[in-house]
């Protein structure tokens, strides 16, 4: 029996699908931090450490994929990825508790299922912005939208049967999740793919660096990165030990919900983004995210606190794709080297943010003065050593506003209309 060709119809699907496996690769191990920190003794510091190995990782398969994939091809890259997402998630449930050092088990995992996630995350834009169609930045954010809502469905559906069987089963959850990268793996393989740039029409990486537009874009990937993972990966260990809020009322209020405003905000742009002036959306979500952060670190009320955490998710949501959207724009011809170094970008921001956060919070509880001011707060060290950690990552939407005030100025080319 003949099999029906398919369209970019397909395409674009296979593409959302393959951003629902990104989320499953960033979000899933954080829900389980406090599991390690019980059963394996992991530190803060280890936490921060995965955290910047799976990003890590990520950032070194975005710096070769500018190389190599187009002398293998976007499908086989692509296939490539959702291989090492499947493996790295089944070893995940498996390694820790098989070796004997469950920590060593934990960074195999995360090596293989980063791989997957960084060819993920260089591929599936241009794939995107490669289609027949005018409205490239709704598009982008639509696209962007399925790994929030990726994000929710990981998060709430993890949570919730993790309250009904309790933790001690984690390790099943994994192994499940990886059922949904080995599906989307049938569908790349069959999707049809937009011709690639004529090799006369790219923008060699060269004239990408001498562009002051080029990098100012690569610093506000670094900080959308960072801005967004830094609250979303410790927002759950952040709600149970920081706040001292139950785990799931903790990750339905924390990750969960910041998840979900992620998603709202990707999909309204998406959905009405011609209405929008995309420079004026973007310093009004990193002004958002400046307060959202001030709020979950200072106000010392457990609810306002997630809230804060929440709607961080909702002031993020145009970072990333927004920043994508304008400089593909900008640089319509760059192709693979563009959207590779993007990625590099915010994955190092990825991989920064976190890491970063889990550092602090680690080296403030041993600082004598901290100690000392802290006494009379009522807080554990390291309920306040979180709130330290958390502090210093504002540091990354006060720099999004920066560079998006400095696009704003700079003269760039009109967008297509949708």
């Amino acid at each position: 029996m003949r099999l029906k060709p398919l369209t970019y119809t397909h395409t674009l699907h296979a593409c959302y699908g393959g951003y629902i496996v990104q989320a499953i690769i960033a979000n899933l191990a954080p829900l389980f931090f406090v599991v390690f920190q019980t059963a394996f003794d992991v530190s803060f510091e280890q936490i921060g450490r995965l955290i910047l190995l799976t990003f890590g990782t990520q950032l070194v398969v975005d710096l070769l994929s500018v190389k190599f994939v187009d002398k293998i091809g976007y499908r086989a890259a692509l296939v490539l990825a959702h291989i090492c997402s499947v493996a790295g998630l089944v070893m995940l449930g498996t390694l820790p508790r098989l070796l004997p050092d469950p920590y060593t088990g934990l960074t195999l995992s995360v090596i293989v299922y980063a791989v997957g996630g960084g060819l993920i995350e260089v591929l599936i834009s241009p794939i995107v912005d490669s289609l027949p169609g005018e409205a490239k930045a709704s598009s982008m954010s639509l696209l962007h939208a399925f790994y929030s809502w990726g994000q929710v469905l990981v998060i709430l559906t993890t949570t919730v049967c993790i309250g009904i069987t309790g933790d001690g089963v984690w390790w099943v959850y994994p192994l499940l999740w990886a059922a949904v990268p080995l599906v989307n793996l049938f569908r790349v393989i069959r999707m049809p793919l937009a011709p690639p740039p004529a090799e006369e029409d790219k923008v060699p990486l060269k004239t990408l660096f001498s562009s002051r537009v080029f990098l100012v874009a690569l610093l506000m990937m670094l900080c959308a990165g960072a801005a967004e993972l830094s609250m979303s990966q410790w927002s759950s260990l952040f709600a149970e030990k920081g706040l001292g809020v139950p785990k799931l009322m903790g990750d339905l209020l924390g990750p969960c919900l910041f998840g979900l405003l992620m998603g709202v905000g990707r999909t309204v742009y998406g959905i009405w983004g011609r209405r929008f002036d995309l420079k004026k959306a973007m310093l009004a979500s990193a002004l958002l995210c400046i307060a959202c952060y001030g709020v979950t670190v200072f106000v010392p009320s457990p609810l306002p606190a997630l809230l804060g955490c929440a709607f961080c998710g909702l002031s993020v949501s145009l970072m990333w794709p927004g920043t994508i959207s304008l400089s593909a724009a900008r640089f319509p011809g760059a192709g693979t080297a563009l959207f590779g170094m993007l990625a590099l970008a915010g994955d190092l921001g990825c991989s920064l943010g976190p890491w970063l956060t889990g550092a602090v919070s680690d080296a403030a509880q041993r600082l004598p003065f901290l100690q000392e001011a802290m006494q009379g707060s009522g807080l554990m060290p390291d309920q306040w050593g979180l709130r330290a950690g958390l502090a210093v990552a504002v540091i990354f939407p006060l720099l999004l506003v920066v560079g998006i005030c400095f696009m704003r100025k700079s003269p760039s080319p009109s967008l297509p209309a949708d």
